[in-house]
């Protein structure tokens, strides 16, 4: 490890402490920190995958720039949205404990966004039982750190650094946060959907490794979803194709919206729906009717919401935000119950879009083998957790050793069932 001279760690209970220009220079470096996409995200698109609109073909490395990728989720509106709004507060159980390194300069060398919590709602890497476990034995699990963005199952950076830091400036903050815990007197840190870089920090600071699943799209050079589908078996074909007729049968038309033209009506109609679907998977959802306005005013350059109408008025629609080399659809919801129409505002039109726009993959959210059949793929994800107390990290190291086969067992079964065609 080197180690940055004169360096500091702070940490921080609000974004409201720090530059949105200096979260940024470490959250999405090499970016603006305001409206990365201009006026129009297809403009940007086509100039980071192609160069131009005759560019390279889509998802092929030579038709990238160098530039590094864009997340939004770890971008600074996206998480002050979350703040602002009320959604991620101490008072929903997300207390602000953002890990800040700051150079000799006073500008921070690197960052984890990091959440104080006394649950563990709105996370999808499942611990509730190793708390049962620890409390019945009689040990205190929460309060415990939690190294992620709030209610967003999407692999990203979590130890954040500037372009320029030293190196060794993310095995610092990995030791940080351990010192914070210890500090704090807390039981466990819990990182999740990491990126490998981070995930191999982490395990070799001490942390347990775990893995899970999702499915993503990943674009194979198509110019267009036929290309797509072509490269199915062709019964999968045939029942994509029938499933899209029939979501839209009966006169339902699709509209995408971008940038401005995502009106403050369109997000009333949007939360509608969201809250209908919130309430019968959640009980209670995690994000309130400002956060979209928030949304909205500070990103919708990188939002891409689709709509399902019926003469006209909305009757469905599916949130998705725009990364510089994915698109990350979020939430969805209806107002009548169409056969296949999650199927098509979620899935198809995302693939659709994506391959238009030079997208190398589709994250599609948490769990769901039904994805398979569409022709999203299985990719495994990665969580790291440091636990205090030697009995209970003996435990649970032992579980995830179990936990992981079954999950590449899983993984390969799964991989070797995808609806492509056995030569593709």
């Amino acid at each position: 490890m080197t180690a940055a001279p004169d360096a500091r760690l702070s940490v921080l209970s609000s974004l409201t402490e720090i530059e949105r220009q200096d979260w940024d220079a470490c959250a999405n470096p090499g970016w603006p920190s305001a409206r990365p996409f201009g006026d129009d995200p297809s403009t940007f698109l086509r100039t980071y995958h192609g160069g131009t609109e005759s560019g390279p073909e889509p998802g092929t490395p030579e038709s990238k720039s160098q530039r590094p990728a864009y997340n939004p989720f770890i971008s600074y509106d996206f998480l002050k949205a979350l703040e602002e709004s009320g959604s991620a507060t101490a008072r929903t159980g997300w207390q602000a404990r953002h890990l800040v390194l700051e150079g000799a300069d006073g500008r921070p060398l690197g960052i984890v966004p990091c959440y104080q919590k006394p649950h563990s709602m709105g996370e999808y890497v499942f611990d509730q039982g190793w708390a049962d476990a620890y409390e019945r034995a009689g040990g205190r699990y929460y309060p415990k750190l939690q190294v992620s963005v709030p209610f967003t199952p999407a692999t990203g950076p979590r130890l954040l650094v500037r372009a320029d830091a030293p190196p060794g400036t993310r095995d610092l903050l990995a030791a940080g946060l351990i010192e914070l815990a210890r500090q704090l007197a807390i039981s466990s840190i819990h990182a999740t959907f990491l990126d490998p870089v981070d995930a191999d920090i982490l395990g070799d600071s001490g942390f347990l490794a775990r893995t899970d699943q999702q499915f993503h799209f990943l674009n194979e050079g198509y110019g267009s979803f036929d290309d797509f589908l072509n490269a199915l078996a062709s019964r999968k074909r045939k029942a994509i194709r029938r499933e899209r007729r029939e979501a839209l049968a009966g006169g339902i038309t699709v509209e995408h919206l971008t940038g401005a033209d995502i009106t403050e009506a369109d997000w009333d109609a949007f939360f509608g729906f969201y809250m209908d679907t919130g309430a019968r998977k959640w009980g209670r959802p995690y994000l309130n009717r400002r956060f979209f306005s928030l949304l909205g005013e500070r990103m919708a350059d990188r939002i891409l919401l689709v709509f399902a109408k019926r003469d006209g008025m909305p009757i469905a629609g599916a949130l998705n935000l725009i990364g510089s080399d994915a698109l990350y659809g979020r939430y969805w919801g209806a107002s009548e119950d169409v056969p296949f129409l999650h199927f098509e505002l979620c899935y198809h039109q995302a693939v659709d879009w994506a391959i238009a726009h030079r997208l190398p993959r589709v994250e599609a959210g948490a769990q769901g083998d039904h994805k398979l059949a569409r022709g999203y793929r299985p990719i495994v994800t990665r969580s790291a957790h440091w636990i205090a107390d030697r009995g209970l990290k003996r435990a649970v190291a032992d579980y995830l050793a179990r936990e992981r086969a079954a999950v590449a067992a899983d993984h390969e079964f799964l991989d070797e069932h995808t609806p492509f065609k056995a030569d593709t």
